[in-house]
């Protein structure tokens, strides 16, 4: 966590742990601490170096003011303000903590689709799918506990479209569906 001192010229400055402060120099590390060394300024002071960071960067987008509402709410919004100048040190990985890592992208069959994991819905529909007789609506709704449109989306999203599997769609003799996937040569 940085330090801030302060000069007599109103300008803040932020140094890391054991980097030297003047000290003439007023130093906080806190909102609290600030508010504390703040409370004798007169309003003046306060509304100067809000001023001083107004307009420049990397504080752009502040805006210059006559005044502040009262004390609390000009520590509170010079403290927000000069978070930006904090300095950060190098980032330092903990002895003992493995590196974290990228999470891993599923391995891809030839057209770009994940192949199913054993045991999972897409394998136990895929497994219905490669019958010789196809599987119904009813039969896939039962093996997975998908609604019907659920099971459509999932035959011409994930099978057809992202597999580029042939799914062939059948009208039963007692009008319902019965779906295969065709064999491709």
């Amino acid at each position: 966590m940085p330090t801030f001192a302060i000069d007599s010229d109103n300008t803040i400055a932020a140094y890391l742990a054991g980097e030297a402060i003047p000290e003439e120099h007023g130093r906080f590390g806190t909102e609290k601490e600030l508010a504390k060394l703040a409370a004798n300024w007169p309003a003046e002071r306060l509304v100067e170096i809000w001023n001083n960071f107004a307009g420049v960067p990397p504080f752009g987008e502040l805006k210059p003011v006559k005044k502040f509402t009262d004390r609390k709410t000009a520590v509170a919004r010079i403290w927000r303000a000069i978070q930006a100048l904090a300095p950060t040190a190098a980032p330092q990985a903990a002895k003992g903590v493995p590196k974290a890592t990228k999470p891993r992208k599923a391995r891809t069959d030839d057209n770009g689709a994940a192949p199913a994991r054993e045991g999972s819905k897409k394998a136990i529909v895929l497994e219905l799918l490669h019958r010789p007789e196809g599987a119904t609506l009813a039969d896939i709704m039962s093996a997975t506990g998908w609604q019907a449109h659920s099971v459509r989306g999932f035959l011409s999203g994930a099978l057809a479209k992202k597999m580029g599997l042939a799914i062939e769609s059948q009208k039963t003799a007692s009008g319902g569906r019965t779906y295969r996937i065709m064999e491709q040569n």
